[in-house]
């Protein structure tokens, strides 16, 4: 039985990082016609799924990944980079034709601008075909952009048991939806995990104008769950029975690669709230993993 079952993207990432990727303030500029030389170059797996799988098995639990795998040359190279750091291919979907490319360019202080290419697709069917995923103990959502809250809900009701906790990270689009079609979503997950800029989408309100560290959670559909609120460098909020939590960011010595930090806070929360059941600690663990995150190249 695995400790958490990590339900979503898969992907390849390309990094990229040179002298001469030109750049003003926050932008690369990148002439048409142009070629530009890369003075580093690394191949990693990635993906909301796979960050979260790898993260909680380098923390100690046995993770399993569901997803697409695309049946085309990256195949081996993928399925081999997730046994290597400990994560069950059990689940993966082989498509034929399917891609899922990320090619990130990194500057010298860790940031990073992403192009992406994914073929369409959809992992609903193919999900109801395996009786086996109820080997979960818990369960993650990642974002999973193409799926609507009516599929996303069928799934994780499908998996959920008794005693399994279900964690949920929605993604910038499902938190604009209108408050009434995220009500009934909300009943089927028990920890939600979002960015300070996606609670501002949820509730509707500009994050200026947000005090996380006074805020009054004004959403009744969540009253019985723990939000955890994400702000980079300026911390994370913790909310649960009415009682608010503030984790500082734990700062590395060196940020190298910003790629896949908030999933790491996300593998570091999980891991740590299934061994105590505790937010307090759990926040604590997810904010040093963020950390030796940054410290390093890829994803996770």
């Amino acid at each position: 039985m695995y400790d958490l079952i990590s339900v979503g993207n898969i992907s390849i990432d390309l990094y990229f990082k040179g002298s001469t990727f030109t750049k003003d303030k926050d932008r690369f500029h990148l002439a048409i016609g142009g070629k530009y030389y890369s003075d580093f170059f690394h191949e990693d797996i990635g993906g909301g799924g796979v960050n979260v799988a790898v993260g909680v098995a380098k923390l100690g639990l046995r993770s399993a990944v569901f997803g697409k795998v695309g049946d085309n040359p990256y195949l081996d190279v993928i399925f081999k980079k997730l046994t290597d750091k400990n994560v069950s291919t059990e689940f993966c979907q082989i498509e034929k034709d399917y891609y899922k490319i990320s090619s990130i360019i990194l500057t010298d202080k860790g940031e990073r601008t992403i192009i992406h290419y994914e073929t369409s697709s959809h992992l609903l069917k193919e999900f109801f075909l395996h009786k086996d995923l109820k080997k979960a103990k818990h369960i993650y959502f990642s974002p999973l952009e193409n799926l609507d809250l009516k599929e996303k809900k069928k799934m994780i009701t499908y998996l959920k048991g008794e005693q399994t906790l279900t964690f949920v990270n929605l993604s910038a689009l499902d938190c604009r939806r209108p408050i009434k079609d995220l009500t009934d979503f909300f009943d089927a997950l028990d920890v939600l995990i979002i960015n300070a800029h996606e609670y501002s989408e949820l509730v509707k309100r500009p994050y200026e104008k947000i005090d996380f560290r006074k805020l009054e959670i004004r959403l009744p559909y969540l009253k019985d769950r723990i939000l955890i609120v994400t702000d980079a460098e300026k911390g994370s909020f913790g909310y649960s029975q009415g009682k608010i939590y503030f984790q500082e960011a734990v700062r590395p010595k060196k940020i190298v690669d910003t790629t896949g930090c908030g999933d790491a806070y996300t593998a570091g929360f999980i891991t740590q709230y299934i061994k105590t059941k505790s937010v307090i600690p759990a926040m604590q663990k997810a904010a040093e993993y963020a950390a030796k995150k940054l410290g390093r190249i890829g994803a996770n």
